[in-house]
């Protein structure tokens, strides 16, 4: 089952189930955290609901979920250490990293991703596999992980690579990935039902039309159980977000990364099999706020 949060053609943000390209209303349902917040199966809720139908033609589909928390980890795919090898990035890319999303940097599918050109000239993309937590609990192990689990998304990790290198001196990074609109999430919500082996899952992230990235998941080096339980003990809430690392193809890992970096004008696909395609475009500060963005600034 597909879960998707929608703005109808009057302008209303609703919840709903997509089959088959039409959209079936969840009456009741006035965000998708408070679906996982009610304590009801939302793929259960979904199969069940009978409310309006619309074509997804016809609507605006938003960020699927807008979390309370949102678990930002990395070290998971080897294969990005080792292509930060080739450039002497500045710190190890180790397992175990987290931090905490800025949740008002979220943006669903299409919306524009801003370049604030005032603050970087190195923005990077990063394909992320990323888990919607099915139900509150700590200290768990990953035998119990797997019960957890509320459904699969498409995120985006955007990255300002200068700010993040000036960050990592203290050995710690943010700013660099929380910046206003650097936070794409979506197309929806993918029930755990529909994918039977969430290790099989081709990844491919694409810069108008040109492949940057392709890995499979199973690349990790870490079980999905493994990494959802080692994170409980910071305490997950119904409807949390938890993201599960890049793969190798950043631009930022690469010789000639000046070349790659992303671009006003750039469209940026992020597709993950068995989910579907995450697009968003680029767009400079100007188009976005109607005034020329303040001059380039060295953090």
């Amino acid at each position: 089952m597909k879960l998707v949060t929608f703005s109808d053609p009057d302008g209303r943000t609703r919840c709903g189930a997509l089959r088959d390209g039409q959209i079936t209303v969840m009456e009741g349902i006035a965000t998708m955290r408070a679906l996982f917040e009610s304590g009801e199966d939302p793929a259960t809720v979904a199969a069940g609901a009978n409310g309006e139908r619309l074509a997804l033609a016809d609507v605006r589909l938003r960020a699927p979920i807008i979390p309370k928390k949102f678990f930002h980890t990395s070290g998971n795919y080897r294969e990005h250490e080792e292509e930060s090898k080739t450039v002497n990035w500045s710190h190890e890319i180790a397992p175990w990293i987290v931090f905490f999303q800025n949740i008002d940097a979220i943006i669903g599918p299409e919306d524009p991703i801003v370049y604030p050109s005032h603050l970087t000239d190195e923005l990077d993309y990063e394909l992320e596999l990323a888990l919607v937590i099915s139900r509150g609990g700590k200290h768990f192990d990953e035998q119990e992980a797997a019960s957890y689990i509320g459904g699969y998304v498409i995120f985006n990790d955007i990255t300002a690579r200068d700010i993040q290198r000036r960050e990592m001196r203290s050995g710690v990074f943010s700013f660099c990935k929380s910046i206003d609109t650097f936070c794409p999430l979506g197309p929806w919500i993918v029930t755990p039902d529909e994918i039977p082996d969430p290790y099989e899952l081709d990844m491919q992230l694409r810069v108008n039309g040109e492949v940057r990235q392709q890995s499979i998941s199973g690349n990790m080096s870490q079980t999905i159980p493994q990494v959802i339980a080692h994170y409980s003990a910071l305490d997950y809430s119904p409807g949390d977000v938890l993201s599960l690392g890049t793969v190798s193809g950043v631009a930022g890992f690469r010789e000639d990364a000046h070349k790659w970096y992303l671009k006003p004008g750039d469209v940026i696909e992020c597709e993950i099999e068995r989910i579907g395609v995450l697009q968003n475009p680029v767009i400079s500060w100007e188009q976005a706020h109607g005034v020329p963005a303040p001059p380039l600034r060295r953090w």
